[in-house]
């Protein structure tokens, strides 16, 4: 699996509106030209997209001068074709939930190549051990088979989704925590359905 940093999707807006204003004007935006453009209330919320923009590489500021604001050119295109995925709800990392469908997307650097992708948010911690802990998101190919020892979001009775690795094991289906303090959850193999293995973990910055 491949762990990767996640630009949100209001890091995203901050980015493609200083991109389109140097493009449009030939310098960049200050922070108040920033926060009016995208209805921010605060200079304080523009200075803290603005800097966690800079410590993800996405952008860079010269101190020493104003209109410091600079997108890599490099950076452009790349970010021009970020894809974004659906963001289709919460999985459990413990006991299975119900899985709610939301209207959110997630966006990220086009590294996954041309797999049927959608993203999940961790809730809970039965999968620390792996490094996938409570807020992290898992970005998952959709497929309806696994090998064995796969992490997956298995579906369990119809309605219930939940994220542990799968072992089947005669007409039972082991779905399995990696973390010691809990039990791994049995349920006969026509109960379950696959419906995708976990590729990568996103796990957002500050």
């Amino acid at each position: 699996m491949v762990s990767v940093m996640a630009i949100t999707r209001r890091q995203k807006d901050v980015l493609d509106f200083i991109r389109n204003f140097v493009e449009r004007c030939g310098y960049s935006p200050s922070f108040e030209e920033i926060a009016r453009g995208l209805d921010l209330s605060s200079l304080a919320t523009v200075h803290k997209h603005i800097s966690n923009l800079e410590k993800k590489g996405m952008l860079h500021r010269a101190h020493n001068r104003s209109r410091s604001i600079d997108v890599p050119p490099e950076e452009t295109p790349h970010a021009a074709r970020s894809p974004q995925w659906p963001l289709l709800g919460r999985i459990a990392a413990g006991r299975p939930v119900e899985a709610v469908e939301t209207q959110e997307t997630i966006s990220l650097g086009d590294i996954l190549g041309d797999k049927t992708i959608f993203a999940l948010e961790v809730r809970g911690e039965s999968m620390r051990d792996e490094h996938i802990v409570n807020g992290d998101f898992v970005l998952i190919e959709q497929t309806q088979t696994a090998r064995q020892g796969e992490i997956v979001v298995a579906l369990v009775d119809g309605s219930e989704t939940t994220l542990k690795r799968y072992y089947l094991e005669g007409d039972t289906v082991r779905l399995q925590p990696s973390n010691t303090e809990m039990q791994p959850i049995y349920v006969p193999a026509a109960n379950v359905a696959i419906q995708g293995r976990v590729l990568a973990i996103v796990r957002k910055c500050a």
